[in-house]
């Protein structure tokens, strides 16, 4: 962790960033939104982790935001790509590291609502974990023992929402489940998470945050919806329906992050 962290702040030059972003796919573009980047590949970055899933760049990209310090992380590593649920354990520790005290994380999702249509952007308020899977098992201080009943900073949630309006991008709410992926669900399983009270699903993003609140960063989180769940519509789920329905949601969600990023909820990020 301190080899890439040293050499992230000597690439940075005295950058300091406010937020640190886990871009899913479809929001790949906001690095082109950056003033001044600095681009790493995660190659070059010692102990990071390299995934292979088509559609996340695996980069770290650092600069400005309308005038906002922020570092982005371009992809991520999934649990399924190796059976590690902490598989981004390094680099969120080096976000921290480098100063960040807020993340936002943003994925793909499968919808379990009819209201909520391939395109949608919808904010996560909060998760079940169903895989059972925890990024903190073995770890071996009492700080494993993570509070969640706030997970989702509530500060920031409102920061999004007031994002939202203002760029006139609509904005749900809801519930996300974790599955382990990487097959997709029954529609046996989509029929038990609405029972159980989720509005998305999908394969990411819960093991981050809760490494994020082990690391004491605040944590807000929004999903891209880019198709409906297995057996709502009768036709077959596909990672290429994930890739190509993704940057419709996508271009709406940059544009709520670049607003909430910009504007009053800017200040967030340094309580």
């Amino acid at each position: 962790m301190r080899d890439a962290i040293d050499l992230l702040v000597e690439k940075l030059n005295g950058l300091v960033p406010r937020y640190g972003i886990v871009l899913g796919s479809g929001l790949g573009s906001l690095v082109d939104e950056v003033a001044d980047p600095v681009r790493i590949s995660y190659r070059d970055l010692p102990g990071f982790p390299v995934g292979g899933v088509s559609g996340h760049a695996g980069e770290l990209v650092a600069g400005w935001l309308d005038r906002v310090p922020v570092i982005m992380l371009a992809g991520r590593v999934h649990y399924y790509e190796k059976g590690d649920a902490g598989a981004m354990r390094l680099p969120i520790q080096v976000l921290k590291g480098l100063g960040v005290q807020s993340l936002i994380l943003t994925n793909a999702a499968g919808s379990l609502r009819e209201d909520l249509a391939p395109g949608s952007v919808m904010q996560i308020t909060d998760h079940i974990n169903f895989s059972g899977r925890n990024p903190l098992i073995g770890e071996a201080s009492d700080e494993r023992f993570v509070g969640m009943t706030s997970a989702y900073d509530a500060e920031l949630a409102a920061a999004m929402r007031k994002a939202a309006a203002t760029v006139d991008v609509p904005l749900a709410s809801g519930v996300y489940m974790w599955f382990s992926g990487p097959s997709f669900e029954t529609p046996a399983e989509i029929r038990m998470a609405r029972i159980l009270g989720a509005d998305a699903v999908g394969m990411s993003t819960v093991p981050e945050v809760i490494l994020a609140r082990f690391f004491g960063l605040r944590v807000a989180a929004a999903s891209v919806i880019t198709n409906y769940g297995a057996g709502m519509t009768g036709a077959e789920l596909s990672h290429e329906e994930t890739k190509d329905m993704a940057p419709i949601g996508g271009r709406r969600l940059a544009a709520v992050l670049k607003a909430m990023i910009s504007g009053e909820g800017a200040d967030l990020g340094n309580p």
